[in-house]
This record gives C-alpha cells, structure tokens and sequence, in this order.
C-alpha cells in the first residue's frame, strides 16, 4: 500500500469538517490532515481564503484541487469509494432516499446549527436572541422527524441495504454531537432524552469512529 496520502483536509476542531474527517476515518484511506485555528482568525488568512473564499471548513484537496460543501463532500466520497459501502448503489431506491436525506441535513439541520451558534455575529446582535429561538424551533422540529424515522430500525436514509451507516448518518451525528447530553444547548432545550433514537444512533456512530481512529493509527504506524 503507498504511504503517498490520497487527500488533504483542511478542518477544525468542532466544526462542520468532523463528518467529513469522520468519513476519511471510516473509509480508511490515507490522508493528511491539517488544523484551521479558528479562534484566531486561521479561515481568513489568505492562503486559505484562496482555498475557500467563504472562509469556511472544510476544504478537501483531491489531485491538487480544492473542495468545499461538507455534504457534498461526503456524498463525492462515497462516490469515489464505493467499497466502503456509505451509499446505496446508483438506481436503486435506498438511493434516492440517501440523496434526499443528505440534501435535507444539509438545507435544515446544518444551516439551523449555524444559526444558532454564531447568531449575534453573523448578523445584529440585539436580533441574536429571536434568531436563536428560531434556530431551536428548526432543530426540535427536524429532531422529531429523524426520531421518528428511526423507529422502524432502519438507518435514518438509504440505510436498508448497507452493512455499515451511510453517509447521512455521519452528517446527523455531527450535529447530533452539538446537542449530547451536558451540552450548553441540549440543557438550553432539553432535546435528550425525548429523542432517544437519535442519541442511540449517535453513540452507535461514535463507538464506531473510535475503532476505526484506532485502526487507522496501527496502520499509520
């Protein structure tokens, strides 16, 4: 096997770039991996602004060309190692119910995190708290909806087929991990453990990267 890395991700700890780590992790391809300090300002130096303009991770390099969107990202790498088994197979109906779960988190769920974390500096401070209140409503509504898509066993999407979760399991957890319990905003809302479902796919999913953090560090050695 070549030590040569197939990827370069630009990431920060906590942040959006987690599923998609999460993924390079599970996927179990060699990658470099390098930290963007956002608290002091890493996002907006120019060499990653001519990474990403937006300023934003993640930012995944692939034969020297830079990638951004964590869900589309993750949808390219389950395209690009269908071996890993993170999406069902094109055509089928698991397929088109994979997609769709992947779009919505990334509409609903993901925007509605950001709100309500940076709401009093992307936009009026005096308006953050209304927007925050918003933001919750958008969480607890789309909570309810995964919870109860769970409750037949099944993945959240396109899961049906597959022996491992797909793609948009990893991209639920990671806001999922915003809201664990203890959590600042899960106290603020009391999301556990009325979702029980969805706490149990998020524990199965970080049990999972744990092992294969594990495995990938034994192999890097």
């Amino acid at each position: 096997m070549s030590n040569t890395p197939v990827y370069t991700l630009h990431y920060a700890s906590g942040a959006a770039s987690l599923c998609v780590h999460w993924m390079l992790i599970e996927i179990g391809v060699r990658f470099d991996a390098v930290s963007v300090d956002l608290e002091t300002g890493g996002q907006n130096s120019p060499a990653f602004l001519a990474l990403n303009p937006a300023g934003r991770v993640p930012v995944l390099i692939i034969d020297g060309k830079p990638f951004t969107e964590c869900a589309a990202l993750m949808m390219l790498l389950a395209e690009r190692h269908p071996e890993a088994g993170l999406a069902p197979a094109p055509g089928s109906q698991d397929r088109a119910e994979w997609m769709v779960g992947m779009v919505y988190l990334a509409n609903t769920l993901l925007p509605a995190f950001r709100d309500w974390f940076y709401a009093d500096k992307d936009g009026d401070a005096e308006n953050a708290a209304a927007v925050r209140a918003l933001a919750t409503r958008r969480i607890e509504a789309t909570f309810d909806r995964l919870d109860a898509e769970l409750a037949d066993g099944r993945h959240v999407w396109g899961g049906a087929a597959l022996d491992r979760r797909p793609a948009c399991d990893h991209a639920d957890a990671l806001v999922a991990q915003h809201v664990a319990p203890g959590d600042d905003v899960a106290a603020a809302r009391g999301l556990y453990p009325a979702h029980a479902r969805h706490a149990e796919l998020h524990r199965d999913l970080r049990s999972r990267r744990a092992d294969r953090l594990a495995q990938s560090i034994r192999i890097a050695m």
